[in-house]
């Protein structure tokens, strides 16, 4: 039997997370496979604020936004399994980064995708791996965990 995959638009991102513009970093998750695996979108566009120093005649995406995006996608995912299971947690946080790596700067006009993959659970800890990914080539990769803050 196949796999019902969900997805989550802004509105709904931003009832999991307390982040809001400038800081939130993705637009919609899609390919939601319960807390294993999901895929986030970030449409990096010409207008944002990080752009007018980072650098003013190159506009670069900067690399830690991308891995911030990447821990916001995956908590936004365990938030909303907890959400599912009826126990809604009261905050969610990025705990570790790991072996992260940049390989192609991100520019505006780009879509950036953020691909990450459960490796493990605990009580209310999550850890991932994250890749993010621009047309289809890697830009960034990270292991991450997030902790849930339960009532």
């Amino acid at each position: 039997m196949p796999k019902t995959l969900m997805t989550a638009d802004i509105m709904q991102i931003m009832t999991y997370l307390p982040h809001r513009y400038p800081f939130l970093l993705v637009d919609k998750i899609i390919e939601i496979d319960g807390d294993n695996s999901c895929v986030g979108i970030k449409n990096v566009t010409a207008n944002e604020p990080q752009f007018t120093g980072h650098f003013p005649t190159r506009p670069i995406f900067p690399g830690v936004f991308l891995i911030e995006g990447m821990a916001q996608t995956a908590g936004a995912i365990c938030v909303a399994s907890k959400a599912a299971d009826g126990s809604a947690p009261k905050e969610v946080y990025f705990m570790t980064i790991d072996k992260a790596k940049f390989r192609k700067p991100v520019q505006p006009g780009d879509v950036v995708e953020y691909h990450m993959t459960k490796t493990a659970y605990r009580r209310n800890m999550w850890w991932y791996h994250g890749e993010a990914r621009v047309a289809g080539q890697v830009v960034a990769h990270a292991d991450i965990s997030a902790m849930l803050v339960l009532s």
